[in-house]
C-alpha cells in the first residue's frame, strides 16, 4: 500500500516528476503522417528504501488514423497487420485516455506535478504522443512536452551498450528476440533497464536515491 512517505520519496527524486515508460509502435517515421500501431505504458514505482521497480503495464492497440500513411516496410519490420480483426485496435482518442488516464491517477497519487517520458530513444515515442494528442484534441497531456529521461545515453554511461538488446543483458535481464518488437514487451525491458540504473547509482549515492533515511539525514530531520 501507497503511504504518503512513499509519495515524498519519488516526487523529490525526480523533482516532482513521475517516471512513466512508453514504447510505441509505427507505421514509420514521421510523426505527423505515419500511422501510430500500439503504445504500452509502465508506471513506476519507488518504495522506503530508494529502490525504483516496475508498476503497472498499460497497454492499447491503436487504429490507424483517417488517410495515415502505412509504410509497407515498417510494418513487415514490426510484423503488425493494422487490419487484423484480432487486435482489438481502439481508435487514437479512445486509445490514448486508455494510457493517459491512469497515468493521470499515478502522477496525483505518487505527490508528482507532471509525468515524464522514459523511452529508448525517447524522442521518437515522445513526438508519436504528442502527435496523436494533437490530431485528437487531448488537452491534459499527462506527459512534459519536451523533457524525457532516455535510456539510450543512460546504458551507454552505465554498461557501455546503446542498442536495447544488448544494453537489457547488460543490466543481467534476458531478452527474447522473438518477443521484441511489441509494445509491451520493448516497454516492460525498458522499464527494467530505466530501474537497474538508477538502483545501481542509489547505490553508490544513497543520499539521492530517495531513501527516506538517507532524506532526513541530509535535511537534518
Amino acid at each position: 500500500m501507497t503511504t504518503a512517505e512513499d509519495k515524498t520519496y519519488i516526487a523529490r527524486r525526480f523533482r516532482g516528476f513521475l517516471p512513466v515508460v512508453i514504447d510505441v509502435e509505427t507505421a514509420g517515421f514521421n510523426a505527423k503522417r505515419d500511422a501510430l500501431l500500439e503504445i504500452a505504458a509502465v508506471i513506476l514505482e519507488m518504495g522506503e528504501s530508494g529502490i525504483i521497480r516496475r508498476g503497472k503495464t498499460i497497454a492499447c492497440h491503436v487504429e490507424p488514423f483517417p488517410g495515415a500513411n502505412l509504410d509497407q516496410e515498417s510494418l513487415e519490420f514490426t510484423g503488425i497487420d493494422p487490419y487484423h480483426p484480432f487486435r482489438m485496435a481502439r481508435p487514437e482518442h479512445e486509445a490514448l485516455e486508455h494510457i493517459f488516464k491512469p497515468v493521470r491517477r499515478a502522477v496525483k497519487d505518487s505527490g508528482c506535478n507532471r509525468a515524464i517520458l522514459v523511452g529508448h530513444n525517447a524522442a521518437f515515442d515522445l513526438s508519436f504522443l504528442n502527435a496523436a494528442a494533437t490530431r485528437t484534441g487531448i488537452k491534459r497531456n499527462p506527459f512534459h512536452p519536451f523533457s524525457t529521461f532516455d535510456t539510450v545515453s543512460l546504458a551507454a554511461l552505465a554498461y557501455g551498450q546503446t542498442v536495447l538488446a544488448r544494453a537489457v543483458k547488460a543490466a543481467g535481464f534476458d531478452w527474447d528476440s522473438e518477443k521484441a518488437h511489441s509494445a509491451v514487451y520493448d516497454t516492460e525491458r525498458t522499464a527494467d533497464l530505466f530501474c537497474a540504473v538508477i538502483n545501481r547509482w542509489n547505490e553508490f549515492n544513497p543520499q539521492q536515491s530517495g531513501n527516506i533515511t538517507a532524506i532526513k539525514a541530509t535535511e537534518g530531520i
